[in-house]
C-alpha cells in the first residue's frame, strides 16, 4: 500500500537534504506547465523551503491555451514567478537548422523541452537557484521526456513515484484538484499523453507495480518503449581505457 502521508513528510525531509547539501540559501527553480507534477514539485518544494525559496518560471511557446492552469498554481502557493514566452526561440532556431537536408518531426517537437530547459537553467543561474526535475516514474519508465529537456534537472523528487501516486501526494499537499487531475499533455505535438503512448497511466502503473496488465498488446507496447528508451535514464557511455598512464 502506498502511504501518500507518509511518503510526502519523507520527501519534504529529502529536499530539504538535498539543498543543505547541495546548496544552503539556495532557490527551488521550477517550470510551471500547469500540469500535476510540476504542481506537486513546487508544493513539496514550498513545504521544504518555504515559499520565499520556490520560483516558478512559466514558459509559453506563443499562445498557451491553459496558461490560466499555471497562474492558478503559483498563486495558490504564493510564490514568485515569471513569464518567458520562449516562442521567438523555438522558431529561430527552427529557422537555423533548415540547412540541414531534413528536420524530423521529432526533432521539431523536442526544441521547444530544450529551450524551456535552456531557460530554466538561464534563471537559475541568475537567481542562486537549482533547477527541479518534474518527471516521474510513470514517464521514465516508458521514455515520455525530452533528454536535456524535461528530462533534465538538479534534483527529482518525482522519479521513483507513478502518475498515481503523485496524485495522492497533490490531495496530501491540498493542491485544487483541477489541477491533479488535469489531463496530461505534451503541449508539443497537440496529443495528449495516453493518446500518444498508446495505453493509459492507469494501466502503465498497475503494470509497473505488480506486473499486471490484460491486454498483452499494450504490455508489448509499453515492454518495447521501456527497452528502447533507457538510454535517456541511463548515465552517457564514457570510453574507459586500460593500461600504464605513468
Amino acid at each position: 500500500m502506498f502511504d501518500a502521508i507518509k511518503v510526502t513528510d519523507q520527501c519534504v525531509n529529502w529536499i530539504r537534504e538535498f539543498f543543505d547539501k547541495n546548496g544552503v540559501d539556495c532557490n527551488a527553480i521550477i517550470g510551471i506547465s500547469s500540469g500535476k507534477d510540476s504542481s506537486v514539485v513546487a508544493a513539496l518544494c514550498v513545504h521544504a523551503l518555504g515559499k520565499e525559496r520556490v520560483i516558478g518560471v512559466l514558459m509559453p511557446c506563443g499562445e498557451q491555451a491553459d496558461i490560466d492552469m499555471a497562474y492558478k498554481l503559483v498563486n495558490h502557493l504564493g510564490i514568485k514567478h515569471y513569464e518567458i514566452n520562449v516562442g521567438k526561440t523555438v522558431q529561430m532556431v527552427e529557422e537555423s537548422i533548415r540547412i540541414l537536408p531534413e528536420i524530423s518531426s521529432q526533432a521539431k517537437i523536442n526544441i521547444p523541452a530544450r529551450v524551456r530547459m535552456t531557460t530554466l537553467y538561464a534563471v537559475s543561474q541568475s537567481l542562486n537557484g537549482r533547477v527541479a526535475n518534474t518527471c516521474n516514474l510513470s514517464e521514465d519508465w516508458v521514455g515520455y521526456a525530452t533528454r536535456y529537456g524535461d528530462g533534465a534537472g538538479d534534483f527529482s523528487p518525482l522519479c521513483n513515484m507513478t502518475v498515481t501516486e503523485v496524485k495522492e501526494i497533490g490531495r496530501v499537499l491540498g493542491l485544487p484538484e483541477e489541477l491533479v487531475e488535469k489531463t496530461p499533455i505534451d503541449g508539443l505535438c497537440g496529443k495528449t499523453d495516453e493518446e500518444n503512448l498508446g495505453f493509459t497511466y492507469a494501466e502503465l502503473d498497475k503494470y509497473i507495480r505488480t506486473g499486471v496488465i490484460n491486454d498483452k498488446e499494450r504490455q508489448a507496447r509499453i515492454d518495447f518503449l521501456h527497452e528502447k528508451n533507457l538510454f535517456k535514464i541511463k548515465a552517457i557511455p564514457g570510453f574507459q581505457f586500460y593500461g600504464d598512464v605513468t
